[in-house]
């Protein structure tokens, strides 16, 4: 090779050497924060087109090019959710992509009334919708599996703030909320629930009565007490929540006559026993009060005039009818119908 060549080729080896530099270590993305969801299904060209309409990236060319080179130019690229974050180069966020290593979310649910809702609740923070979820939680092969049925799926569902990821299928989040149930679920927990003679998903179903009944954290194991000598003694469970599911008016502030009467299994004050299933999806607070419920003699409970979500509790019939007209009396003079 002549000197006259070399000279020529020296600095275009160098101009190379800076290019494949800019390709691949220089920043590229220019936000500060950003969170890419990549549904599946989702072609590079699609996800180009949002990267250069959100404005991320500072050379649109550069990573377009490098998407070639790595091979993610593809009709379809890997789902997931992925933050992105300002000063990454075009290799690492390629790289990141590419390998599907996504961002997990933390995932919070509580506050449900079924399964349903749950499933639109959930659907606001995952991938799938509304409709996949419900199929997954109600599907009967993964019911089966559990243990459970379509009034007691709920119980599969502690309410907690858990880790996954954005995309997870419907049927693998049942199972994964499965497994934190299992943990929920210890030896201590399963013992005292075998002590009051329920089952976990009884106890869940409990709960749920009780939470409905009391916003009073620290009331709640003297309602449940209450519930539990009701079983015990043979009683009707006569609780109000129960027939406003029933009924299925959650607007309703006072249960009338008509309502108690109303025909579902649901409704306590016609059944015996408790309901086929939770009513809402109580909190651990509840769980645990039913699990470690006073004991007394108490059969009756009603709440106390006031705001204060305090109620007033009773042995004897007598003394819950004086206790009602009380409260009673109150609910007229508020207007509360």
């Amino acid at each position: 090779m002549s000197r006259r060549s070399l000279m020529i080729l020296l600095p275009l080896g160098a101009a190379l050497l800076g290019g494949l530099i800019w390709l691949l270590y220089l920043p590229n993305v220019k936000v500060e924060k950003y969170e890419l969801k990549i549904a599946r299904g989702t072609s590079f060209q699609t996800l180009f087109d949002q990267l250069k309409r959100d404005g991320v990236l500072s050379q649109t060319t550069s990573f377009e090019m490098m998407a070639g080179i790595m091979g993610y130019k593809k009709d379809e690229v890997p789902s997931g959710r992925f933050l992105l974050k300002k000063g990454m180069t075009n290799r690492s966020l390629l790289s990141k992509l590419r390998s599907g290593n996504q961002d997990a979310i933390q995932l919070t649910f509580n506050n449900a009334r079924d399964v349903k809702q749950l499933a639109g609740m959930l659907a606001h923070d995952l991938e799938a919708d509304s409709v996949a979820l419900l199929n997954a939680f109600l599907a009967d092969s993964l019911l089966r599996k559990d243990g459970l049925t379509p009034e007691t799926a709920m119980t599969r569902f502690i309410p907690n703030t858990y880790e996954v990821f954005w995309n997870i299928s419907p049927e693998k989040l049942v199972k994964r909320m499965q497994q934190e149930a299992d943990k929920f679920w210890n030896d201590e927990r399963k013992a005292k629930a075998a002590a009051i003679s329920l089952s976990p998903q009884e106890v869940y179903t409990l709960a749920s009565i009780v939470e409905k009944e009391s916003n009073n954290a620290k009331e709640r194991p003297t309602v449940a007490g209450v519930y539990l000598n009701r079983l015990k003694t043979g009683e009707k469970l006569r609780a109000d929540p129960t027939v406003v599911f029933a009924v299925g008016d959650f607007t309703l502030r006072r249960i009338l006559f008509e309502h108690v009467f109303f025909d579902s299994p649901y409704n306590t004050y016609m059944n015996e026993g408790l309901p086929p299933g939770p009513i809402y999806m109580p909190s651990t607070n509840a769980l645990d009060a039913v699990l470690n419920a006073e004991k007394h003699d108490y059969l009756f409970f009603c709440a106390k005039p006031g705001y204060n979500s305090e109620h007033a509790f009773a042995v004897t019939a007598e003394q819950h009818q004086r206790n009602a007209a009380i409260y009673h009396n109150w609910l007229e003079k508020e207007g509360i119908r």
